[in-house]
């Protein structure tokens, strides 16, 4: 009877472990990846991910691409299309090339500079399959079509007096005056009406926070009286940051010098100098240069609110130069110097034998990262592999984080369930993998991070987004009544608190402004 008791045991034991490995055991255990997929887990929420094998795609590498169109035959992105045999064709299919292409296979790269696309007397720049304009302030967007000129809040009051600070204050009449930054207003009247620094402040500075990145074309300044005494700043710089603590000044681009602006040359004249190109910020600050008698200032700012865009933003192109483009290691082939996969090899369709990014170890800790060098809206990314001497290495799947001072990073999460977002990525050498975010983010710093991989991690990459997140705004609409801002809003101050020479400048077509100084 003891022996049947132990037996009896032990089979309920072995019952029991095996409706534990079941419950808690490994979902790749058992491969659901069909056609030779590869299966994983831990990598998201979701129980298993399958890397499929060329030609397969689907959640379990279930469903096929074959025909004329796979392998991609059309170059630079271009779409492939299936075309029914009539006989009057020679091949199965036709490229749709995208803006700045043409050619049987979309291999010709078109001058995007020769329709004249950019607008308000900017600046075009022809580039591989692609242009770019410069713009003049206060206009912005991929055509300069976009007008920046809305006062934003200093005389209306929607830049609050919380949102003002400065390195000094004056205190005049007994110390019974107080001339604080919340008082810097332009127009503003009274007898205390204007910020003035301490006598005893050698580097005075006045700031705004905006409360949010927001794009900034322009500034104007004007003095006050004290005592009956005229009081101004005859030359600013200007410096500007996203968080506060970092500020960079504004550049003399022809000196490579920080920026000096014309002030005032009375109390009461108001003067305007626009930001060219304009600058985005949260913060901005105004250091005095030269003072007549005190630095004693009211001012306005002169900018628009922030929207969005997507074009690639340079990885192919070069517009984002090498020394912006840096990784976690650097893999070399045989160990040999020129054999060297570089980060900045690592754009889009680039060629050569050594054309991509390659990781020094294949591990969850490498990274990729593009400085975009300012804050700019990133929409997608298109990523892609390549060869090392024939060996096929990608980016099977991948995350993606962002930040604005390169330290502190957020990882992209899915917009729907709120967990960090695994995006597929290639699966071979040689294709386009897009990606488009469902949420865009706003960022300078963007970092491409591994999860899967086949043999090495090797990446090619473009960004999607927008250099001027406006771009989107039609013409039109940039000239139209904008609707009334809710309190609080820097909108809410409107055009007419603009001095009338400046409103009629900024309303004005820029050839018409340009005759009148002729």
């Amino acid at each position: 009877m003891e022996p049947a008791r132990r037996w009896r045991a032990l089979l309920l034991l072995g019952l029991g472990l095996s409706l534990l490995l079941v419950v808690a055991g490994d979902f790749c255990n058992v491969n659901h990846c069909q056609n030779g997929g590869t299966c994983l887990t831990g990598i998201n929420e979701a129980p298993f991910f399958c890397i499929c094998p060329e030609g397969y795609v689907g959640i379990d590498c279930n469903e096929t691409e074959k025909g004329p169109c796979h392998p991609n035959p059309c170059h630079n992105n271009g779409e492939c299309q299936l075309v029914p045999n009539r006989g009057d064709v020679f091949t199965d299919y036709i490229c749709k090339c995208p803006a700045g292409y043409d050619g049987v296979h979309c291999q010709n790269n078109k001058n995007e500079c020769s329709s004249q696309p950019c607008k308000n007397g900017g600046t075009c720049l022809d580039l591989d399959g692609d242009y770019t304009c410069k713009c003049p302030s206060p206009f912005f967007g991929r055509s300069c079509h976009v007008r920046c000129a809305v006062p934003l809040g200093m005389e209306g009051g929607a830049i609050s007096d919380a949102q003002l600070s400065a390195s000094s204050v004056h205190y005049g009449f007994l110390g019974l005056q107080r001339w604080g930054p919340e008082l810097a207003r332009l127009n503003n009247h009274g007898i205390v009406n204007a910020w003035t620094s301490s006598n005893y402040d050698k580097s005075p500075w006045i700031q705004a926070n905006l409360l949010r990145k927001m794009r900034l074309s322009g500034i104007v300044t004007q003095g006050a009286r004290r005592v009956g005494k005229s009081e101004y700043i005859r030359a600013y710089k200007v410096a500007y940051s996203l968080d506060g603590r970092e500020f960079t000044f504004c550049k003399d681009e022809k000196q490579d010098t920080d920026k000096v602006f014309q002030g005032n040359v009375d109390y009461g004249t108001m003067q305007t100098n626009m930001f060219d190109p304009p600058i985005t910020a949260q913060f901005i600050r105004i250091y005095p240069v030269v003072c007549r008698r005190a630095c004693t200032l009211r001012f306005e700012l002169i900018g628009c609110e922030m929207n969005g865009c997507s074009e690639p933003l340079g990885m192919k192109s070069h517009l984002i130069p090498d020394q912006q483009i840096t990784a976690s290691s650097v893999f070399k082939t045989w160990g040999i110097d020129a054999f060297t996969w570089h980060p900045h090899y690592a754009r889009l369709d680039k060629t050569g034998k050594t054309n991509a990014w390659t990781a020094l170890h294949n591990g969850q800790a490498e990274w990729l990262q593009i400085d975009l060098r300012d804050p700019k809206k990133v929409t997608g990314i298109i990523t892609q592999g390549a060869r090392d001497f024939g060996h096929i290495q990608y980016v099977a799947a991948y995350k993606v984080a962002y930040s604005d001072n390169g330290t502190s990073w957020t990882v992209y999460r899915d917009s729907q369930t709120n967990s960090t977002k695994i995006f597929h990525g290639n699966s071979d050498n040689y294709s386009h993998k897009k990606n488009v975010f469902d949420v865009p983010f706003y960022a300078r710093f963007v970092r491409i991070l591994p999860v899967a991989w086949h043999n090495r991690i090797t990446l090619r990459v473009e960004l999607l987004g927008c250099d001027d997140p406006g771009s989107g705004s039609s013409p039109a609409a940039s000239h139209a009544a904008a609707p009334a801002a809710p309190r609080g809003h820097p909108a809410a101050a409107g055009q007419r608190l603009l001095p009338p020479l400046l409103q009629r400048l900024l309303l004005q077509p820029r050839h018409e402004r340009q005759g009148q100084r002729a």
